[in-house]
């Protein structure tokens, strides 16, 4: 059975849009059928248009389609990215989440394997306090959280974060970074071919 993973991300400035190009990418190199998608804006437009490089960001990436219940059904893996606000996921992903009461409630989002990623205008920002309320909702759903762990030694190299790679706003995307962000999706893949067989 193939892999069909959606890669839903929030991304205000295009930190998380990029990590998850990254993702996609290297899923799509290990054999996954991938959705990329974005999680609705919820902020007003005013707010938006009154920041350039929000604004511009939106504008670059109004091709991408947005995550809809019927695209959590399809997939059988999730990889969610979404800055971090005040400690936990933006209010974008976590409106999208909140909109997935139908499709959890018979059922469809159980037994799926999810990993997550993040990022943060600065290094201790609450990176890992956003991962594990993310967690704690796959908990919730009855899925499989699928962290990378020490699993490679990449992952000492861009910070050390065991729960999901995490970006600090404005830092490089370098060949250590891409090569984490593909583990994660990479090894997320392999788990979810493993659980569907």
């Amino acid at each position: 059975m193939t892999v069909k993973l959606a890669i839903v991300y929030y991304s205000s400035y295009g930190t998380n849009h990029q990590m998850a190009t990254i993702a996609a990418d290297a899923a799509k190199a290990a054999g996954a059928d991938v959705r990329l998608l974005k999680a609705r804006e919820t902020a007003p437009a005013e707010a938006v248009n009154s920041q350039d490089a929000w604004k511009a960001h939106a504008e670059a990436t109004a091709d991408i389609p947005e995550a809809t219940a019927e695209d959590m059904e399809w997939a059988n893996a999730y990889l969610i990215s979404a800055g971090t606000r005040f400690g936990v996921m933006a209010s974008q992903m976590r409106a999208f989440i909140d909109t997935l009461g139908g499709v959890w409630g018979k059922g469809g989002l159980a037994n799926k394997p999810v990993s997550a990623m993040t990022s943060a205008q600065n290094t201790h920002g609450g990176q890992e306090t956003t991962l594990q309320s993310l967690y704690t909702t796959v908990m919730h759903w009855g899925g499989f959280v699928v962290a990378p762990g020490y699993t490679d030694e990449v992952i000492f190299k861009t910070g050390g974060n065991p729960y999901g790679y995490s970006h600090t706003q404005g830092a490089e995307f370098t060949d250590d970074v891409k090569a984490a962000i593909g583990h994660q999706a990479r090894r997320l893949v392999e788990i979810a071919d493993k659980l569907s067989r």
